[in-house]
């Protein structure tokens, strides 16, 4: 080759890269897991794979699902890791991803994984009430023990919420309570308890944290936050509501635009693995992946051992499918 034609072929190998915007080594992975649950994860993946480095955004659920599809044209990750299926499963997501199959997603249960391959879980959050036990004295009021206890006026502003309209644990919440009750009868009752609702915030794990520190009495959020703020030492009592806990399951998947793809799926078998397992026992309520168990101090501070037993049965393809209208509605009615 001459000087001239090995110059050439440089630049166009130099464009190819640039065009594809590939880095060796590298990837870009959105989530809406918890920001401390995130740096464990990737703590202990980079032991495992020191020449991978993970560049995080992380968004909660309704924000990540629009950034998703404002980028759908250029999308700018590799992975989809740890996000609502009920956000997953929408088809202009699911246009995005490439089927996939990972080391040990055949041990994955089927309500669990996607029949085409396209995502997989591997965790899951339940809701419940982080309830300040000493707020709760202070103002004379009983612990809640169910979604009804919540339409007493006794508890006007001494609750917050999540907001359905942009955290996927809200979401969660509003449509277990519709599935429930029924459409019609569910927002009658989401009426009852709006009345005594302080406040609607953005994120889901936030409610709790303002529990936790007496700003509020109770805080509608996931049960794991509750069970790190007991374990933190927080005056906090953890309620899962009587009539049954809604559920979500946290999703993974791979870009079919990934610069990276080779990575990236070591990146995606590594959730897989028993020493992920091994950390979502200690960090999560519920996990898809064999091997997970929770360790004593979190069933000690009010986590089932058999979370089977405390679930509310939820439709995740309604979810999905109405996810749009309902939070529309909600926005109409509660938003403030």
């Amino acid at each position: 080759m001459t000087g001239l034609g090995r110059i050439i072929g440089a630049a166009l190998c130099a464009a190819a890269m640039s065009v594809s915007g590939a880095q060796a080594g590298e990837i870009t992975a959105y989530t809406s897991l918890e920001e401390d649950d995130a740096k464990v994860y990737l703590d202990a993946f980079k032991k495992v794979e020191p020449n991978i480095k993970v560049n995080l955004l992380r968004l909660s659920s309704g924000d990540l699902g629009a950034r998703i599809l404002a980028e759908s044209s250029n999308p700018r990750h590799d992975v989809i890791w740890g996000w609502a299926v009920t956000q997953m499963v929408d088809p202009r997501v699911l246009a995005l991803l490439e089927p996939y199959s990972p080391k040990g997603f055949e041990n994955v249960k089927d309500q669990f994984k996607d029949k085409e391959k396209r995502w997989f879980a591997t965790t899951g959050y339940i809701g419940g009430f982080c309830v300040n036990t000493e707020a709760a004295k202070k103002r004379n009021l009983p612990i809640p023990k169910s979604w009804q206890d919540l339409t007493d006026p006794i508890y006007k502003g001494q609750i917050v919420m999540p907001s359905p309209a942009s955290s996927g644990t809200g979401y969660l919440h509003l449509a277990a309570l519709l599935q429930l009750k029924g459409e019609e009868q569910g927002w009658k009752f989401f009426e009852a308890i709006d009345k005594n609702m302080g406040q609607y915030i953005k994120s889901g794990s936030r409610p709790c944290a303002m529990a936790s520190s007496g700003e509020y009495t109770i805080g509608v959020s996931f049960v794991f936050k509750g069970v790190k703020d007991i374990l933190a030492g927080y005056p906090i009592t953890l309620v899962i509501p009587s009539e049954g806990a809604g559920y979500e399951v946290e999703a993974s998947g791979l870009m079919k635009t990934s610069h990276n793809k080779p990575d990236a799926q070591r990146f995606l078998d590594w959730l897989l693995t028993l020493e992920a397992a091994g950390l979502y026992g200690q960090r999560a309520e519920m996990s898809a992946v064999p091997g997970a168990k929770p360790t004593p101090e979190i069933l000690k501070a009010g986590l089932p051992a058999d979370i089977s037993t405390i679930l509310f049965p939820m439709d995740f393809a309604w979810s999905a499918s109405n996810k749009a209208r309902v939070t529309e509605e909600w926005r109409k009615r509660f938003e403030r």
